[in-house]
């Protein structure tokens, strides 16, 4: 039997590196962050069962409610968004991302219809951009659906809505600004 190679002071912290670097994702900052501490219970704790445990939490988000109320801040139900709004944006989101999506979708079955027959010769390159612009619009259209539509139930909004646009956009902006101003 051959006696095993006995490992050196600098093989082990080089082992040591790398274990550190496998447990640490790619995007994690380098520099180690406090763990949370775990509270442990004080007193045993029976098991509940599991209609006892639906009820409870029924109970506790009740009482959230309850209390949000009377505090003046703002209820699921109330942040919610109204159904008349959400049928106005999906139609809208259908109309700009579908249109153009179809577009990039069609661009493949013409461009082959095109190319098959000898009629241009396009370069794959044209084909990709066109489809790639039709499939940015679709995504520039899903946003588009969303802020164009009128968030007020009562008002249907334009054809087109480009004033709802802006008066949502600005809306959103001002939202954006102040959640930043809070500490």
């Amino acid at each position: 039997m051959s006696p095993e190679p006995q490992p050196d002071a600098q093989s082990d912290s080089k082992d040591a590196a790398n274990a550190v670097n496998r447990d640490r994702l790619p995007f994690e900052p380098t520099k180690s962050r406090k763990k949370p501490e775990k509270k442990t219970p004080t007193a045993p704790v029976k098991p509940e069962r599991k209609s006892d445990s639906k009820k409870s939490e029924a109970k506790k988000v009740a009482a959230k409610a309850v209390k949000s109320d009377r505090s003046g801040q703002n209820t699921a139900a109330s942040m919610s968004i109204p159904d008349a709004v959400s049928r106005r944006m999906v139609r809208r989101m259908a109309l700009f991302c579908g249109i153009p999506s179809a577009l990039g979708i069609s661009t493949f079955f013409v461009s082959y219809f095109v190319i098959t027959h000898d009629l241009v010769a396009l370069p794959n390159a044209a084909v990709v951009l066109v489809s790639m612009g039709f499939f940015g619009l679709g995504v520039v259209g899903l946003s588009y659906g969303v802020l164009s539509a009128s968030w007020d139930e009562a008002i249907a909004g334009s054809a087109l809505g480009w004033s709802e646009f802006t008066t949502n956009l600005g809306r959103m902006t001002e939202a954006w600004r102040s959640a930043g101003k809070k500490p």
